[in-house]
């Protein structure tokens, strides 16, 4: 059983100790800042905060000490397009880090959608061109924000030259040749706020939430802007997964570490109607790749509830058991038992982005 816990929030980066049974804080860096992504790095331990200050722009900090201190590193920027007169990153949506045997690499995903890749713990970051270049992004567009966003970033365990990228709104995309060219894969998917003609358009597709088995890794899962998909070909085609309930529309979404036919969902009402369904939170599950699903709520609000959770607010911990949710309203659940049953860890925190277990080293 996990005994830590990792959130990045509106206003600090929470660190929880498991107390007495219970999930504690019992550190705040950044209080009072946006931290809009966290990365433990299971190399060398070392903790990353992205933060969003505004008009002070973007930064990223790094700790090599479980979070009691950090140090600003450099942050990913455009500077080097166009002889300094590229966009600015608005945000840093995600964080990974690169393979075993890949030292110091990391991956950062952006608005506006760009990936960047850093080979020295996040001291320099370069642009990688052969996404940025590609024709297609003259027909992405932004799924929440004004500006299109690569939100999830996947490493194949087998091989880290091979990566997965969701983008909202721009469909999911693929490379096997540690990113020096990139395919659209998001064939099988749809997009029902598009005209009839362009509905199954793979490149104007709104991916949520991207998710990979870690040890089946063919096996990815989405939740997309217009329901649940599965595939279990590397992304080369999706099937959608309709028998969950009781909602498809939702925004998290989060995979078994042993059991690719294992994962968890948190749906909404649906996208004009941002809130748990009939005000009451439910997690739907599914034991058997999306045949059939369980929704639990012991535990989790029953009536007005206004509670959504974002893409990276549902975590499982590495033994399968373990899950943890955090809310747009600032409440923080957890769950021993695969998600049947739910406990408030604490509330009246600030509005949670991501929740992450902190993880053994590998």
């Amino acid at each position: 059983m996990a005994d830590q816990l990792q959130l990045a929030t509106r206003k600090g980066l929470f660190l929880l100790a498991r107390r007495g049974g219970r999930f504690r804080v019992e550190r705040v860096p950044f209080l009072g800042d946006p931290v809009t992504a966290l990365l433990e790095d299971r190399r060398d331990g070392a903790l990353y905060a992205a933060l969003n200050l505004g008009h002070f722009g973007v930064k990223l900090h790094r700790s090599d000490d479980g979070g009691r201190s950090f140090v600003e590193v450099r942050a990913p920027s455009f500077a080097a397009l166009e002889g300094g007169q590229g966009p600015s990153v608005a945000q840093i949506w995600t964080l990974a880090e690169g393979g075993v045997d890949e030292p110091g690499v990391l991956w950062a995903g952006t608005i506006p959608a760009a990936l960047f890749r850093s080979a020295d713990r996040g001291e320099s970051w370069s642009l990688v061109r052969s996404l940025w270049e590609r024709p297609e992004r003259r027909s992405w567009f932004g799924g929440g924000y004004p500006e299109p966003g690569v939100h999830s970033i996947c490493v194949d365990p087998r091989d880290p030259r091979t990566l997965l990228l969701a983008i909202s709104c721009g469909g999911v995309w693929f490379t096997s040749d540690a990113a020096a060219s990139f395919e659209c894969r998001s064939r099988g998917m749809y997009a029902e706020y598009m005209p009839p003609e362009r509905r199954e358009d793979p490149n104007i597709q709104d991916p949520h939430r991207l998710v990979q088995s870690p040890t089946h890794p063919d096996v990815l899962w989405v939740q997309h802007h217009n329901g649940v998909f599965r595939s279990t070909d590397l992304a080369q085609r999706w099937t959608e997964v309709d028998a969950i309930r009781p909602s498809k529309f939702g925004f998290a979404v989060a995979v078994h570490p042993r059991d690719p036919a294992t994962a968890w969902f948190v749906p909404a009402a649906r996208d004009e109607r941002r809130v748990p369904v009939d005000g009451c939170l439910r997690v739907a599950r599914t034991r058997d790749g999306g045949r059939s699903f369980e929704t639990f709520g012991q535990g989790l609000p029953e009536e007005h509830a206004y509670d959504l959770v974002y893409r990276h607010g549902l975590s499982v911990d590495p033994a399968g058991e373990e899950l943890a949710m955090g809310s747009t309203t600032g409440h923080l659940w957890a769950s021993s038992d695969g998600g049947e049953r739910w406990t408030l860890e604490a509330g009246h925190l600030p509005p949670i982005y991501q929740v992450a277990f902190r993880l053994a080293p590998r």
